[in-house]
């Protein structure tokens, strides 16, 4: 049986990052995040000798993706390194995130955030798939507060923001990220609070023998 994931999709400024950090500190696993991607993919263009020289003790998560995604597919590093990130072609973006979630998620107790995984992930049996939701004033004031969206414009960041998201799964998975019936919860931070809507999904993975 595959190790256990937790996916967590997110409407933009719902809270949805801060609580898949919360969760994965909660359960003491891995977070896989736009950042963490990126890193990952960075450190995977790196000559191998200079991706050793970066691991300090023991390899962490990241410094073992890069290592084994440098040997597996080391064509996609090539390009990626090649240009800088605006102009790399979304092709070779959307594949590097898809090696990166595959591998994070081989290894398994890991919280993967955004980036289709819940669309790459579907059919995994130990996946525990989460919907992040709130209204959109809510959202509207924690983008402008925590974010440092421009509150002038702040209507059309949320929109956009979505928007980008939503056609980046239909594109790629042909999936309808809005549709709840793809998620095993769907959370609504605004009510629950970002602390509470963590600990109902600590909750739930620790009822499946997770935690």
């Amino acid at each position: 049986m595959a190790p256990p994931v937790i996916t967590i999709t997110r409407q933009y400024a719902s809270g949805g990052s801060e609580i898949a950090r919360l969760v994965a500190a909660a359960l003491r696993w891995e977070v896989i995040d736009n950042e963490f991607v990126d890193e990952v993919a960075r450190r995977a263009g790196l000559p191998a000798a200079e991706v050793a020289q970066r691991e300090e003790r023991a390899p962490g998560l990241l410094e073992r993706l890069a290592r084994t995604l440098s040997v597996a597919s080391p064509e996609l590093f090539m390009t990626a390194t090649a240009v800088p990130p605006a102009a790399q072609d979304e092709g070779t973006i959307v594949a590097v995130t898809e090696r990166v979630i595959a591998e994070a998620a081989a290894h398994g107790r890991a919280v993967l955030v955004g980036r289709g995984a819940q669309a790459l992930l579907a059919r995994r049996p130990d996946a525990l798939h989460v919907y992040v939701v709130a209204s959109k004033p809510w959202r509207w004031q924690l983008a402008v507060e925590r974010l440092g969206v421009d509150a002038a414009t702040v209507e059309r960041v949320v929109d956009d923001t979505d928007r980008r998201r939503d056609q980046y799964v239909t594109a790629h998975y042909g999936r309808h990220r809005q549709d709840v019936v793809n998620y095993d919860l769907v959370v609504n931070a605004e009510r629950l609070g970002v602390e509470g809507a963590a600990a109902l999904i600590v909750a739930e993975a620790r009822r499946r023998g997770w935690g």
